[in-house]
């Protein structure tokens, strides 16, 4: 079945170029009004020019869709309900958000200035949350959303140089994990993208035969699928260079010590078992609390009552 989007409606951040300007294209291409945000400063976020907005919204209407440009800052809250202001002025509803607008001060920690590292956060972290307290409640009223946010494997994993990055891109992983289980009820499902893909962030970082493979329009699938009526929620899907996985988070299984050897002597005299135990995925915070008190229970021989 061919999944498209008539009669929805979607925001995408950061859309003048890159993977934004590829998710808004494909979105437009399958039914659904756009909206093309782009602030148009550089990659390090300096400056501001609405010329990229309105080259995309310009290429959608050449294929005969619908589109606006916005030249929000994300990290501005006031900017980001100006645009959803004009969003339902124009049509009513809000279907999708793409949370893709990001920036790039990259240095190693002992260098970098606090200022890099808080703008860093302000425009992925808070430029996400800013995006989405704006649209949720619609979603919630209308009973139906799907937002996507731009993760990283530099949150997920690590990366050198990008301490700042890294900690905002981990950050929007925790802020999906919570609005999945809050937006459920209402029909919202929230998802989180990690990809890898060739654009002004990654020029220069990588040989050119791999900078070639990885365009973002073999990344945008994945968002399409993520906003789609039966996608799933509570999902990070990794995507780059027609390649997919699903990341996932996972706690080794619980050891209970005996309380003589709850110290850390005891946990390092049982390192193995605990770092080496079975992998589980939990759904959510409290299932941990649930497996360690049930260890405990069983450790103690006490039977826990409901």
């Amino acid at each position: 079945m061919t999944i498209r989007y008539d009669g929805k409606v979607a925001i995408v951040t950061g859309a003048g170029g890159g993977l934004g300007r590829s998710h808004a294209i494909e979105l437009a291409k399958r039914g659904a009004k756009v909206v093309v945000n782009d602030l148009g400063g550089s990659v390090s976020g300096e400056g501001q020019n609405s010329e990229a907005a309105l080259a995309v919204v310009a290429e959608i209407e050449a294929l005969g869709g619908e589109a606006m440009a916005h030249p929000a800052n994300v990290a501005v809250m006031e900017q980001v309900e100006d645009m959803v202001s004009q969003t339902m002025s124009a049509w009513g509803r809000i279907d999708i958000l793409v949370n893709n607008a990001g920036i790039l001060r990259d240095k190693s920690f002992i260098k970098m200035e606090m200022a890099d590292f808080k703008l860093v956060l302000d425009v992925h972290l808070m430029g996400s949350v800013n995006c989405t307290k704006a649209v949720w409640e619609i979603m919630k009223n209308q009973e139906y959303g799907r937002i996507v946010m731009t993760s990283s494997s530099s949150g997920l994993y690590g990366n050198f140089g990008q301490s700042n990055y890294g900690a905002a891109k981990l950050g929007v992983v925790g802020f999906m994990n919570t609005l999945a289980q809050e937006g459920a009820k209402y029909n919202i499902r929230v998802n989180a993208l990690a990809p890898t893909a060739g654009t002004r962030m990654t020029e220069g970082l990588m040989s050119e035969q791999a900078f070639n493979l990885l365009t973002p329009e073999t990344v945008t699938p994945a968002v399409l699928y993520l906003v789609a009526e039966d996608a799933p929620t509570h999902t990070i899907l990794a995507a780059g260079a027609g390649a997919y996985a699903v990341a996932k988070i996972v706690e080794t299984e619980s050891v209970w010590l005996p309380e003589g050897e709850q110290t850390p002597e005891g946990i390092a005299a049982h390192w193995d078992q605990i770092a080496n135990g079975q992998e589980t995925q939990l759904k959510a915070g409290f299932e941990q609390t649930f497996r360690m008190v049930g260890k405990a229970a069983e450790g103690l021989g006490i039977k826990l009552e409901g």
